[in-house]
């Protein structure tokens, strides 16, 4: 199964009440930033370009935990920058665990010694781990060298403790169907992580490597000859059927960008995690005034190659719950 049970329960219950309160824009995924600051520099990102004296920003835990009550999401991914970096980022997770949110911290892993014995495991907790491909290829992708080790060898820690470990893998244009392959294939097969998300990279503006995004025709391609020869199943992804197939051009999409809201130091984010056109001040203000007809494939240029799953995967989810087809399918894996 795409989803753990567990979460895909909770998560069909929420789906389920929505459409009772005829409720048609809410919140599925939160993506909280409690700040910008990393201690890594990736090409292919560009969350570290803001002013110095914001990077030194960390949000309070009450008005992280307020915005994530404010939407109202089951899931909540915690992002950046680097989480690890915020000094109070273990009492922030055990409020959301408290609260039975299934939080994804999303991490590069190095700093998981310093903060591992702060964090109890819990089946609402995964580590989320950035790998990007094999050794060369992520330390390339990271711009540092050494990093995939660390990062294997904090992620076996956090096995042997007893935690979920996830990850998360951004490809690029430089990548082929074999670098694919080869890091899903070691991730399950061999370091045997809980599960595995991917996503083609999105073209940050301010991100220093600007020639290596994929468009969607390349985006297609690459993952339908990577899903071939029955691939895509003995693989533990954490996405829905539907999902995949739109990567590999089987299905497409509409854009609900309003599903996973992101929250930041400057606020509710429009329309996305991925585009910044100014801040809402509250939730509601977020989804009543955002003119989401303006985004999506056809309308808005920065949308034309976007594939990611902050996009396109709550429109996946929606489609799965609202089929009994899918739905079962879903649950065969």
């Amino acid at each position: 199964m795409g989803i753990p049970i567990r979460q895909a329960a909770k998560v069909g219950a929420y789906l389920v009440k929505q459409k009772i309160l005829r409720r048609k824009k809410f919140a599925l995924t939160l993506e909280l930033e409690p700040l910008f600051a990393c201690n890594l520099a990736c090409a292919g990102c560009g969350k570290i370009q803001h002013p110095a004296n914001v990077l030194k920003q960390r949000m309070p835990v009450e008005q992280a935990l307020s915005a994530v009550e404010e939407c109202g999401a089951p899931v909540v991914s915690i992002a950046g920058g680097e989480p690890l970096m915020h000094p109070e980022i273990e009492t922030l997770v055990h409020e959301l665990v408290k609260r039975k949110k299934f939080v994804y911290l999303c991490t590069n892993a190095l700093l998981m010694p310093r903060k591992i014995d702060k964090i109890e495991p819990s089946p609402y907790f995964s580590w989320a781990v950035h790998i990007d491909g094999l050794e060369e290829r992520h330390d390339a992708s990271v711009s540092k060298q050494g990093v995939f080790a660390q990062a294997v060898d904090n992620i076996k820690d956090a096995q042997r403790r007893g935690f979920r470990v996830t990850t998360n893998s951004t490809f690029f244009s430089t990548d082929t169907p074999k670098t694919v392959i080869d890091v899903l294939d070691y991730l399950n097969d061999e370091l045997n992580v809980d599960q595995m998300m991917l996503s083609p990279a999105y073209a940050y503006d301010k991100a220093p490597d600007q020639d290596h995004f994929l468009g969607v025709e390349e985006t297609r391609e690459l993952f339908k000859k990577a899903f071939a020869d029955g691939r895509r199943k003995k693989w533990r992804l954490n996405h829905s059927p539907l999902f995949l197939d739109f990567l590999e051009g089987k299905r497409d999409f509409a854009c609900t960008a309003w599903a996973i809201p992101s929250y930041s130091l400057y606020g509710w984010q429009r329309p996305c995690y991925l585009m910044a056109d100014g801040y809402a001040q509250s939730y509601r203000e977020l989804i009543e005034e955002t003119d989401w007809e303006s985004y999506g494939r056809g309308r808005d240029s920065r949308c034309a190659n976007c594939m990611a799953h902050c996009g396109y995967e709550p429109t996946a989810v929606m489609a799965t719950m609202g089929s009994l087809r899918e739905s079962l399918r879903a649950m065969r894996g």
